[in-house]
């Protein structure tokens, strides 16, 4: 499982991320890079930390877990920011009509994550010494993530930018968010690892954990309720208060 989020990160992220970075093509401001470098940071830290396990360096599983304390704290507060910059500047005075909404919407997407895995990984340390719930915990908190790789291999199937269309605002940074049924879709696609670990524990334990028929039962709400609650008032409202920490 562990192999598996690695390589959806790794392949995820190699055609708009990786590989544009290698060829001096992908250009985005200081923070961009600092987020993606934390964030795949987790489903590296993840994958080192189920190897050491799986070869019996449990000593060494448990000294560095404080490093993964560190990466969620980083986590937290890379993603919050960067949503406030992308809000901030969707906002600005003389971006193209319906800019501010789309991009408060996806923001959505974002911070609901945010919302879901942080609370899952306090409760996988709350159960450190019950190693089945916290492993499970953790792999969870995994699958959670991976609709951002998922995700951008959409983008490759995207349809080519109108050369007809009106040129971007000059002066304005150059916002814009997919439509939130990518981010649905790539959700529910990742979702397909949390229903082979069900089946795993099906074979193995006669019935799945309940980490895993609760925890993936809110997630699933999570995901399937997107839509209404990224266009409805209330988060509209909550996501330009997020985008007035930017400045």
């Amino acid at each position: 499982m562990a192999s598996a989020c690695l390589a959806i990160a790794v392949v995820g992220f190699m055609p708009t991320y990786f590989l544009p970075i290698a060829q001096g093509r992908f250009k985005a401001e200081p923070i961009v890079h600092i987020h993606g470098l934390v964030l795949f940071s987790w489903v590296a830290f993840f994958f080192t930390q189920t190897w050491l396990v799986a070869t019996g360096r449990t000593l060494a599983h448990r000294s560095w877990g404080m490093l993964g304390i560190a990466i969620v704290t980083a986590m937290t507060f890379i993603i919050t920011a960067v949503v406030s910059m992308r809000v901030a500047q969707a906002s600005l005075p003389g971006q193209p009509p319906g800019t501010a909404h789309d991009v408060k919407a996806f923001a959505w997407v974002t911070m609901s994550a945010l919302l879901f895995f942080v609370p899952v990984f306090i409760l996988a340390i709350v159960k450190l010494k019950d190693s089945e719930t916290h492993k499970r915990l953790i792999l969870l908190m995994t699958i959670s993530m991976l609709g951002a790789p998922i995700a951008r291999w959409f983008s490759l199937l995207a349809p080519a930018p109108d050369p007809n269309a009106p040129p971007w605002p000059a002066g304005l940074p150059h916002v814009g968010a997919p439509p939130l049924m990518v981010a649905v879709t790539a959700g529910l696609l990742g979702d397909i690892l949390l229903v082979a670990a069900m089946i795993y524990d099906w074979r193995t334990r006669g019935r799945p954990h309940p980490v895993y028929l609760i925890g993936g039962a809110i997630m699933l709400l999570l995901q399937v309720t997107i839509v209404p609650v990224a266009h409805s008032a209330a988060w509209q409202w909550a996501a330009a208060a997020i985008g007035h920490l930017a400045g």
